[in-house]
């Protein structure tokens, strides 16, 4: 199976399947279930986050016009949360971090 390839083909699923039954029970340790698991799936790069700041996360809900409350539900945070990202008392990270740049990139209405 080449890394270009979206998906994994069925003899490389049935493959992984028995390797995950493997290390399941003892048969295979991690490192050769990573090593085979990074091969027939393929490793992606981590995407590098931009951070943001408090007055960049404001803008990005201004230019949606959104509430605050509004903003969180589509993001899946609090009211709260957003509010202190907003006066700069938090920064955003993992995933609310990925979505605010989703965001900053391609628009809210990537996420909607």
């Amino acid at each position: 199976m080449t890394m270009k390839n979206k998906k994994p083909s069925r003899l490389a699923k049935a493959m992984l399947e028995t390797a995950s039954d493997m290390r399941q029970a003892g048969l295979l340790d991690k490192a050769a279930y990573d090593k085979i698991t990074m091969r027939h799936l393929g490793v992606k790069e981590k995407t590098n986050l931009e951070p943001l700041n408090a007055e960049e996360i404001r803008a990005l809900r201004e230019q949606a016009r959104m509430s605050q409350a509004v903003f969180a539900h589509h993001l899946n945070l609090t009211a709260g949360y957003v509010s202190q990202l907003e006066r700069g008392i938090k920064r955003p990270t993992g995933a609310a971090l990925a979505l605010l740049n989703v965001i900053r990139h391609k628009g809210i209405e990537a996420i909607l």
